[in-house]
C-alpha cells in the first residue's frame, strides 16, 4: 500500500497571506520612519516597485512630513534623483536638506495636459537612474495608474500617486491606498493594505521632530494671555478725567 504524502500546512508557507492578518510584503520595503505608520504596512514600510496612493483635499500639504524619511534614504549614497511631475508648490530646499534630503536629487516636470503628465511619469519610472516617483495626477484613470504600477513594478521603484477625496470611491490599483485627513496634527487612514481593515486613524506629528519641539517648547514657555474683563462707562469716565 502507498503511503500517503501529509497535507502541507499552508501556515507554512510564507508567501501565502490569510486575510484576517498583516501580509508579509515579498518585495523590497523602504521605511516610513514613522513607526505607529510602518507597524501598520505589510513589510513595515513604503513598498517598491508598487502603486501607493495618497488621497487629500487640498495638494501638498503634510506631503513632505510624510514621506522625507523615506525618500532621504532611498537617495543616500548612489541614490537617484526624486521626480516631481506637476507638484502644486516648489520644496523650501533648507528644509529638506537639514532631514537628510539633498535638493539637487529632486527633479520637477510640469505636464500641462493629463496624458503628458502620465508619460512623463512613465518615463521617470523606467529610466534606472531614478530613485522614487511622485506624481499629482487628480484626473488619472484607474487604467492609468496601472500603467504606472507595472513601470514601478519593472524597475522596483518606490511610487506616489497623489488625487484628490472625490477618487476615492474608484478601484485602483494601489498596493497601499491612504488618506491625510486636513488637520493641525497628521492624520493618515489606511484605506487599502494587504492584512484586515483599519477603523482608527494614526496620528504623526505634523512638524519635523525638531520643529516641533521648538513649537512646543515656545507653547509652555509662552505666559498665559489675560484675559480682558469689561469695564463700566463709568470707569471710562474716570479714566479720562
Amino acid at each position: 500500500m502507498p503511503r500517503t504524502q501529509p497535507l502541507l500546512s499552508l501556515e507554512n508557507l510564507p508567501q501565502v497571506w490569510r486575510a484576517p492578518e498583516l501580509a508579509h510584503a515579498g518585495e523590497r520595503v523602504v521605511a516610513t520612519g514613522h513607526v505607529p505608520l510602518d507597524a501598520q504596512l505589510p513589510g513595515g514600510g513604503w513598498p517598491c516597485g508598487s502603486l501607493v496612493e495618497i488621497l487629500q483635499s487640498r495638494a501638498g500639504r503634510h506631503v513632505w512630513q510624510l514621506l522625507l524619511p523615506a525618500l532621504a534614504q532611498a537617495t543616500q549614497g548612489e541614490g537617484g534623483p526624486v521626480v516631481l511631475v506637476n507638484a502644486p508648490h516648489l520644496p523650501f530646499g533648507p528644509a529638506l536638506k537639514a532631514q537628510g534630503l539633498a535638493p539637487e536629487r529632486l527633479l520637477r516636470v510640469n505636464a500641462s495636459k493629463p496624458q503628458s503628465a502620465l508619460w512623463a511619469g512613465e518615463q521617470a519610472l523606467r529610466c534606472a537612474d531614478v530613485a522614487a516617483l511622485m506624481a499629482w495626477l487628480p484626473r488619472c484613470r484607474g487604467t492609468d495608474l496601472r500603467r504606472l504600477h507595472l513601470a514601478a513594478a519593472q524597475q522596483g521603484k518606490l511610487l506616489f500617486v497623489f488625487r484628490g477625496l472625490d477618487a476615492r470611491d474608484e478601484s485602483s490599483p494601489a498596493r497601499v491606498r491612504i488618506e491625510i485627513e486636513e488637520s493641525e496634527q497628521l492624520h493618515v487612514h489606511v484605506l487599502k493594505r494587504r492584512g484586515p481593515p483599519l477603523a482608527a486613524s494614526i496620528e504623526l506629528p505634523s512638524h519635523p521632530m525638531r520643529l516641533q519641539r521648538l513649537l512646543d517648547s515656545r507653547r509652555r514657555a509662552a505666559p498665559p494671555t489675560p484675559t480682558r474683563s469689561r469695564s463700566h462707562g463709568l470707569d471710562r469716565t474716570v479714566a479720562l478725567a
